[in-house]
């Protein structure tokens, strides 16, 4: 199983994530996934690392990117690179459609969850999707 990089504008977000993940309705199923929540510096990236190479490097070393909701802003912006590069075997990039809401709302944040429970259980048919929402 892929383990998971948040980019530095969703860490605190996918931490909102994780918390459902790991709490009593869930923590099993999240155990045996085997997943782990990486950040650019345990990996050694930094912070001003552009969209394309980002994608490239979680590619790469079989991460899934989770990123908040971003706009195609140039030749080298994420969605630019997706449409770009993105292949049949390409690791799907992880978007919170609404980042803000997941620290405020319990419910969404849950939904959210469950969602990347699921998609984390079916990821070999997710495979080339480019692009999946949470929730």
């Amino acid at each position: 199983m892929p383990d998971l990089l948040a980019d530095v504008n969703a860490a605190g977000h996918l931490d909102a994530v994780l918390a459902v993940c790991e709490g009593a309705d869930w923590k099993e199923i999240w155990a045996a996934l085997g997943v782990t929540a990486l950040t650019f510096e345990v990996v050694g990236l930094d912070v001003t690392t552009p969209d394309d190479v980002l994608w490239q490097f979680c590619q790469d070393r079989g991460l899934l990117l989770v990123t908040g909701n971003r706009n195609r802003k140039g030749p080298a912006s994420l969605q630019a690179t997706i449409v770009a590069r993105n292949t049949l075997t390409s690791l799907p990039v992880l978007t919170f459609a609404d980042p803000n809401r997941l620290v405020v709302d319990r419910s969404y944040a849950q939904q959210t969850a469950i969602r990347l429970i699921d998609f984390l259980m079916n990821l070999d048919s997710n495979l080339g999707t480019g692009r999946l929402w949470l929730p």
